[in-house]
């Protein structure tokens, strides 16, 4: 999707289907089991550290084969680039675009309304606690 990046759903003062704009609907498939191939080692660093953080990165959660291929493929050419005493800045440019279809940056997820979330503890919240203390500091626990 074009254009700059969105607000994030949470920060909009209405849903975005009240503000008129058309909600296109989703075509859905079945996702596949999935098998992350391994880094080469004799990538540059900043490919490895890269991939490395791919693996573990919550857009990881939507990738399938093809895009664990892809995302290979441009790590390896990373690699090749910071590795190259010729550096072109056409060649970084393209590679930092085709990341962008990968979802890597925040921006690029957003682009596509897709939001990562902290996890929900199950636990007992803050203020659960702090009645609890002020129940047993007035005696009545």
């Amino acid at each position: 999707m074009p254009g700059p990046v969105p607000e994030r759903e949470d920060n909009l003062a209405r849903p975005r289907e009240r503000k008129g704009k058309e909600i296109v609907p989703v075509t859905k498939g079945e996702a596949r089991p999935v098998k992350i191939p391994n880094a080469d080692r004799s990538w540059h660093p900043i490919a490895l550290k890269l991939w490395e953080s791919l693996k573990t990165s919550g857009q990881a959660d939507f990738y399938q084969n093809s895009d664990w291929a892809f995302a290979y493929s441009l790590c390896e050419d990373l690699s090749h680039y910071k590795q190259s005493t010729k550096r072109s800045g056409q060649m970084l440019q393209t590679i930092y675009s085709a990341f962008e279809r990968l979802l890597v940056a925040e921006g690029d997820r957003r682009r596509v309304r897709i939001e990562l979330y902290e996890p929900v503890e199950d636990g007992p919240s803050a203020s659960d606690d702090a009645i609890e203390q002020y129940k047993r500091e007035l005696g009545l626990m």
